[in-house]
């Protein structure tokens, strides 16, 4: 009985350490989740605001990272007009003939894809020399050109050598756009207005031109080939004085009966010719005449 005893005693021992661990194990949970704080309002609100702080920084990230691209350069080629540029036409139109020539046999086409190692070359036409042939041809166009035959009369007889001369000395040649030779009965009047020009540091006394070759010496000192132009009026933009509304009394026909007819120069050659006369009274001419003559008073 007592074996018996002890044998429950300890089989009841064993059944009773399991219930002892499971009290332990449940005593320590409680004890922990008593440990942990309770979730309050403080706390999501805390959590809220770190999350809108973390959206903030994300979109202010993203807004750098647009302006960075937004700042590359970037480069706007310009239109090409189409007018000032067209495109070339794919059709060159007619080309000259090439400067080699393809030896029989060989491949005619260099552009074709078969190999061109067996080919042979030989220049057909040599450009300097065309160019040479041509500077030659001009040369001899324009020596034949120069070289023509003596004018002819209407008669059909020849000039002789002094009847040539004499055309050649009609106009100054083409340099000279054919200034002509006035004709030696017109030499007299064109004196006139020659020797007018000439004296035109007389006329303007502000005015200082160099002297001319045959400046003193008459008729013989006209140059060889002149002429006297004309001025062709035309419409003034203000309705001023021109040739053509003159009147006829006004008009003159030569340069020297326009000088004779100005206003200024009259003033100017009076009070050149006074001066010139008291020089001459100065130096005693028709000084006796005026010592004969009886004071008034």
């Amino acid at each position: 009985m007592s074996v018996k005893g002890k044998e429950k005693a300890k089989v009841i021992d064993l059944t009773d350490k399991p219930n002892d661990s499971e009290s332990s194990d449940f005593s320590s949970s409680s004890s922990d989740s008593d440990e942990e704080e309770p979730i309050t309002q403080e706390y999501l609100d805390s959590l809220l605001e770190k999350a809108r702080q973390n959206a903030t920084q994300l979109e202010e990230k993203e807004k750098e990272g647009q302006t960075q691209e937004d700042q590359h350069d970037v480069l706007i080629l310009e239109k090409i007009d189409s007018q000032f540029r067209p495109l070339p036409t794919l059709n060159p139109g007619d080309l000259p003939p090439s400067y080699f020539h393809f030896a029989p046999g060989s491949s005619k086409n260099p552009n074709d894809n078969e190999s061109l190692s067996g080919t042979v070359l030989s220049l057909s036409r040599d450009p300097l020399v065309e160019a040479a042939l041509e500077k030659t041809a001009k040369s001899s166009s324009s020596v034949s050109s120069s070289l023509l035959p003596p004018p002819q009369f209407h008669d059909g007889k020849t000039l002789t050598k002094k009847q040539r001369k004499e055309l050649k000395n009609k106009t100054a040649g083409p340099g000279w756009f054919d200034l002509p030779a006035p004709a030696e009965s017109d030499l007299p009047r064109l004196y006139r207005e020659v020797e007018a020009l000439r004296l035109r540091n007389q006329l303007d006394p502000k005015r200082f031109y160099r002297k001319e070759e045959g400046e003193g010496k008459g008729i013989k000192g006209l140059p060889k080939h002149f002429a006297i132009g004309k001025i062709i009026t035309t419409d003034t933009p203000f309705g001023g004085a021109s040739g053509e509304n003159l009147t006829r009394a006004e008009r003159k026909r030569t340069l020297v009966d326009e000088l004779v007819d100005d206003a200024e120069m009259k003033r100017y050659a009076k009070r050149k010719f006074d001066d010139l006369q008291k020089d001459r009274g100065v130096k005693g001419k028709n000084t006796k005449n005026a010592r004969k003559r009886k004071p008034k008073w």
